[in-house]
């Protein structure tokens, strides 16, 4: 059996709940509907699972138009895309503008985390340029961290899980992928063979594997149930230590979208167009 396409991802707000899809419409910057909102802080600056894992519990429900929010505990509501009121915003190094929602969608995360935020929403996705050191110049993202799409593989989830069964926090295993918010999973591949992708076809759609993802402290952060722990990151600086940073996982931007060749659906086969060997790592 060749190389499979798993598992879809989307996850409409920045650091909330994922939706699990079979089938996904690839746009230039990311999957539809992916990581197009965000949570900001009073000065427009970004806010993150990482400081604040109570944003995992946020359920999100996109609709036409809207978005529906609930869980945590709190009152089911719909929020409208917004249409006006641009306000500065950042994601990391970048500056952009972005739309405000309407102030119960504010309130209803001020009151979930427990300080004042804001949700805005991403209206135009050409603002934000990818990091040009990794892309070409006309390559877009969404809130997403650095680039539109983020590929993991199963086999390689199973080689780590390995390395924690025999290691000394064992009682911490086996993680499952959704510690990594990945947009896709692909099957049938040896561990670690995305490390020398660089180009590849899923289904109808070509990606380019523009580099690995280091990872940080919302993969030791159990999603379902906010607990902490020392794992992958413990394992993966014994293991996958370069440059600073652990690394599981590749980056992706869409290779030039062909009108009707823009959907992925969960069994697609993925053929792999080019590739180096990789002793030491994904690029970086």
């Amino acid at each position: 059996m060749g190389l499979t396409l798993t598992r879809i991802f989307r996850y409409p707000i920045k650091s909330c709940r994922r939706n699990e899809l079979q089938q996904a419409e690839v746009e230039p910057w990311g999957l539809a509907g992916d990581r197009r909102w965000m949570v900001v802080d009073d000065e427009g600056s970004l806010v993150t699972a990482r400081e604040h894992p109570r944003l995992l519990l946020a359920s999100v429900q996109p609709n036409d138009g809207s978005l529906t929010l609930s869980g945590a505990g709190r009152p089911t509501i719909s929020v409208k895309e917004p249409a006006g009121d641009l306000a500065p915003v950042r994601v990391w190094k970048s500056h952009l503008d972005a739309a405000l929602a309407a102030p119960d969608a504010h309130a209803w995360f001020s009151e979930l985390l427990g300080f004042p935020v804001r949700l805005v929403y991403l209206d135009d996705p050409t603002r934000r340029p990818t990091n040009p050191d990794f892309s070409d110049p006309g390559d877009r993202v969404s809130f997403a961290d650095a680039y539109p799409l983020h590929l993991t593989t199963a086999e390689s989830l199973t080689a780590l899980n390995d390395w924690i069964a025999e290691g000394p926090r064992a009682d911490e295993g086996p993680l499952p992928m959704t510690r990594f918010r990945p947009n896709v999973v692909v099957r049938g591949a040896p561990a670690w063979a995305e490390d020398g992708w660089r180009r590849l076809r899923i289904g109808d759609v070509t990606f380019r594997a523009v580099k690995g993802c280091d990872r940080c402290v919302l993969t030791m952060i159990d999603p379902e149930t906010l607990v902490k722990t020392k794992e992958p990151i413990a394992t993966l600086s014994r293991y996958r230590r370069w440059d600073g940073a652990t690394w599981f996982g590749m980056n992706l931007i869409p290779d030039g979208l062909a009108a009707g060749a823009t959907t992925l659906n969960v069994g697609d086969p993925v053929e792999i167009i080019e590739q180096v060997d990789a002793p030491d790592g994904p690029p970086r």
